[in-house]
């Protein structure tokens, strides 16, 4: 890449549009051989391109990303990146399998719309604030969470808001935004994700997790409740009465060269993670584990048994309310003692 068409893809992620590329100097036929199979650059989509380098060390999530950014350079009237777009580009967690095109608002449109692979949403006037994501203008995180409901349903749109409110975001930006949707399709998905919201949920599992109990009857849930056991405090996902519940992804058991979290051998993961869930049961505890993919799917109703056959296990043995001290030793640590999603 010329010196000067690569000065200008920086400031665009890498990529470059053809109409770039006839500024600095190429003819059709040099970028007919650059993008042929296997050659130097990857088309991204028509008319915008990347090295093949920086494509292929790209890993899914940051390719979504590149094609976000390429929609933005091909869209020529005023826009800002929304919905999943803006997720994307905020950090905000999307459901895997949801969010796989880019999204922009503006104006001039009655509904919305999608053209060569992107989704147009009307309503650029009423945006209040805007973020900036170098090339891009994105949606604020309050507007983007809502957006997000609106538009794949109240298990994404409960991920996005726990993300926001976790983060800072305020009930009072949330509830700002959503009476400018007041008349807007599916905005009752919207408030529902809202009441069952909690910025207390630290990951997508746990979000997910509570939801799920939720369906299942349960109103006093507890998320990321902490108890002390032989000098160690551990903090666990839910609690229901005296019942845990845990949300175990699989990166922690695949070691770190492979993509997950752990630095030592899966047996000697499981064989602490027993330990800890036997120190914790100790005090008077039950406890069910389920997986994320127990949470969506068929799976889910299999889940819902599981915990409901578990938690009336506890309950014969427990009781169905936490002792005071249990729940005093946990405020207590939650006054003087950060969560850290390892413990």
């Amino acid at each position: 890449m010329k010196p000067e068409l690569r000065a200008l893809a920086a400031t665009q992620r890498g990529l470059v549009t053809r109409r770039q590329c006839h500024d600095a100097g190429y003819r059709d036929s040099e970028l007919r051989q650059l993008t042929r199979p296997r050659g130097a650059w990857v088309v991204v989509r028509a008319g915008v391109y990347v090295e093949r380098v920086l494509w292929e060390a790209s890993s899914g999530p940051d390719r979504l990303v590149l094609g976000d950014v390429a929609a933005h350079l091909v869209v020529r009237v005023p826009h800002v990146m929304s919905h999943d777009s803006a997720a994307r580009g905020l950090s905000v967690p999307l459901l895997a399998g949801d969010a796989t095109q880019p999204h922009l608002t503006r104006d001039g449109l009655r509904g919305t719309r999608t053209e060569a692979g992107i989704k147009h949403h009307s309503g650029l006037a009423a945006l209040t604030d805007v973020r900036s994501a170098r090339p891009l203008r994105l949606t604020s995180p309050a507007r983007t969470a809502l957006d997000v409901a609106r538009e794949h349903g109240l298990d994404a749109g409960v991920v996005a808001v726990d993300h926001v409110r976790s983060r800072g975001v305020t009930m009072e930006a949330l509830t700002g935004q959503l009476d400018l949707m007041s008349s807007w399709p599916h905005v009752h998905t919207v408030r529902h994700a809202l009441a069952l919201s909690d910025p207390r949920a630290e990951s997508v599992a746990e979000s997910l997790g509570r939801l799920l109990l939720v369906e299942m009857g349960f109103t006093d849930i507890d998320v990321g409740w902490p108890v002390a056991v032989g000098g160690h405090v551990f903090w666990v996902d839910l609690r229901v009465g005296c019942h845990l519940v845990e949300v175990d992804g699989l990166a922690k058991y695949v070691g770190r060269a492979a993509g997950g979290l752990a630095d030592r051998p899966t047996r000697s993961v499981l064989r602490d993670e027993r330990r800890r869930q036997a120190a914790i049961c100790s005090v008077g505890l039950g406890m069910s584990r389920v997986m994320p993919d127990d949470l969506r799917g068929r799976a889910r109703e299999r889940a819902k048994e599981q915990i409901a056959a578990e938690h009336a296990v506890t309950v014969a043995r427990f009781g169905e309310t936490l002792p005071a001290h249990l729940a005093e030793q946990a405020a207590r640590i939650r006054r003087t003692t950060p969560r850290r999603l390892a413990g």
